[in-house]
């Protein structure tokens, strides 16, 4: 073989010069770009960190825009990338000029999806990528207010862009049926994707004895007497108040209860709590817990989760995350938590605002005995991590994404 003959067919052909070839450049990663108004807290804030991290170990990037929050680290810390924008402002012409940075954030970035999680940046979500012709995906997390006659057409108008999606994300079966029984939108279009708990965090092996006495001291519980709890802020729909009046159907028995949660500066209706509590004499019986940060010890410490709303809710993820932790349920028969608890097998659903149901389901949950509390409660792990866990959740919307690539 001639040197001529080597230079032809080894690793410098068609270099004329010699001169070592260049290494082939690695291939694009798609760009996902999540918009919503904030990153302070809430289950929207926690799906759109989740589906960050998801997107970065698929070899994706992953980025967000929303006007910020203490969640930005969190998005940071999982390799997402944050983009500040003032997109909680319902204001149309701010809207507008939000269509605008967008349109130029997704042509300067390349931008290959957009997925959009609460009404108003949504909206100056699809005003950009119309203009871009970027596929568009949203996620319809709630049962929004339809509105009176009055102002109704223009409720649903606003609310329509959520169905404006090449592809629509239902986090539940309920709200797949609202969205179809209430806007026009083609059903092809529709993919059910429930919300999931992160098993990594609810295992019930991995609490430990230190962490649960800490809290169980915190809350001043007391040794050998069950707890029923209800997690969730103290607001009205949450039905903290049904849960109370219920508790005084339980008398005869040794009971605490539990309400965890943070009032967020609605004074008034936890003085409201508090009036009913004393009223129906239950000072001695129920506890004002506060906010939690370390719910697993929490859940660990309930002989029962209530999940008590009084209107019905998008998805319920208490229900969800008090199942992968092995406890029974008692939940509304609305809404996603009707979807998520199996009446009779990992918990019991009772018709909302209705204190002696939820008592009466409460006594028959109390009164299990140790044998049939571990066969609940592993029906209730078993139910969840088959079902609904974040990692079925992230998986489910990548197949998404990957459909509207191609």
């Amino acid at each position: 073989m001639t040197d001529s003959d080597h230079n032809i067919d080894g690793p410098s052909a068609g270099n004329p010069e010699g001169s070592p070839a260049e290494a082939a450049p690695e291939p694009r990663r798609p760009t996902v770009l999540q918009v919503l108004p904030g990153l302070v807290t809430g289950g929207v804030e926690r799906g759109t960190v989740d589906m960050a991290d998801a997107l970065v170990r698929a070899g994706w990037r992953a980025m967000v825009a929303s006007s910020g929050g203490p969640m930005v680290r969190e998005l940071e810390r999982v390799g997402g990338e944050h983009v500040t924008l003032p997109l909680a402002s319902k204001n149309p012409i701010r809207m507008r000029k939000n269509a605008k940075a967008l349109e130029e954030l997704i042509a300067t970035e390349g931008v290959d999806i957009v997925h959009a999680r609460s009404r108003a940046p949504a909206w100056s979500a699809w005003w950009a990528t119309r203009r871009t012709g970027t596929p568009f995906v949203t996620s319809f997390h709630a049962p929004y207010s339809l509105g009176g006659p009055l102002v109704g057409p223009l409720k649903r108008l606003y609310n329509s862009v959520m169905t404006k999606g090449d592809r629509v994300i239902a986090i539940s079966e309920f709200i797949s049926r609202h969205i179809l029984d209430n806007y026009p939108v083609d059903p092809e279009k529709l993919r059910v994707i429930p919300r999931g708990a992160d098993v990594a965090i609810f295992d019930p092996e991995r609490v430990s004895a230190e962490r649960m006495i800490q809290l169980s001291e915190a809350w001043r519980l007391e040794d050998g007497v069950p707890v029923v709890m209800l997690p969730g802020r103290l607001t009205r729909w949450k039905g903290q108040g049904v849960l109370i009046e219920a508790m005084a159907h339980l008398r005869d028995l040794p009971v605490l209860c539990v309400l965890v949660g943070s009032d967020q500066g609605r004074v008034r209706y936890r003085e409201e709590l508090e009036a009913l509590t004393e009223r129906l004499n239950l000072k001695s019986v129920v506890r004002f817990a506060g906010e939690c940060r370390d719910m697993a010890a929490g859940y660990m410490l309930a002989d029962v989760v209530v999940s008590a709303s009084i209107e019905p809710e998008g998805f319920g993820r208490v229900s969800v995350e008090a199942q992968a932790m092995g406890k029974p349920v008692v939940g509304s028969n609305h809404g996603g938590v009707a979807e998520t608890v199996l009446p009779g097998q990992t918990g019991w659903l009772v018709p909302a605002e209705d204190p002696a149901a939820l008592a009466a389901a409460l006594r028959a949950a109390l009164t299990l005995d140790n044998g049939q509390r571990e066969q609940w409660a592993a029906r209730a792990i078993a139910h969840v991590r088959d079902n609904y866990t974040k990692d079925l959740m992230c998986d489910r919307t990548l197949a998404v994404y990957a459909e509207l690539l191609g």
